[in-house]
């Protein structure tokens, strides 16, 4: 995990840019802004997912453009991890598709950005990788 140290920079601003848009995203539902003890646990949960999505685009083959590798490896992610588990989670629960779609989308917009984010500050592999 030392490629986390490396890149805490670019980790950090992701993880912030996260926590932004899901405040922005709240505000736009009619759900009120959470509390200090659930933006302490979405920051925790921001930052783990930032640091894994990182790993991911320092792994990404280089044979598409750097661009197409960073957005399309969050895409793969969030298709292949977080819609399947949100489609379980709200479908077992019986909440709301509508929740459901938006609770994907803010999660997409939130990977995608931050993707870019730390394409655009640039990442370190660690050494021998």
């Amino acid at each position: 995990m030392i490629y986390i140290v490396l890149n805490l920079v670019p980790i950090l601003a992701a993880t912030a840019a996260g926590l932004l848009i899901g405040i922005i995203w709240l505000r736009l539902s009619p759900t009120l802004l959470p509390g200090v003890q659930t933006l302490i646990l979405a920051g925790i949960a921001e930052f783990w997912l930032a640091s894994i999505l990182a790993g991911a685009l320092i792994l990404a083959p280089p044979e598409a453009g750097v661009w197409a590798m960073a957005l399309g490896s969050a895409f793969v992610i969030w298709i292949g991890f977080v819609l399947p588990v949100l489609a379980v989670t709200f479908h077992v629960y019986r909440m709301a598709r509508s929740s459901m779609i938006s609770a994907a989308a803010h999660w997409l917009v939130v990977m995608l950005a931050q993707a870019g984010i730390m394409q655009a500050i640039g990442l370190v592999a660690p050494p021998g990788a």
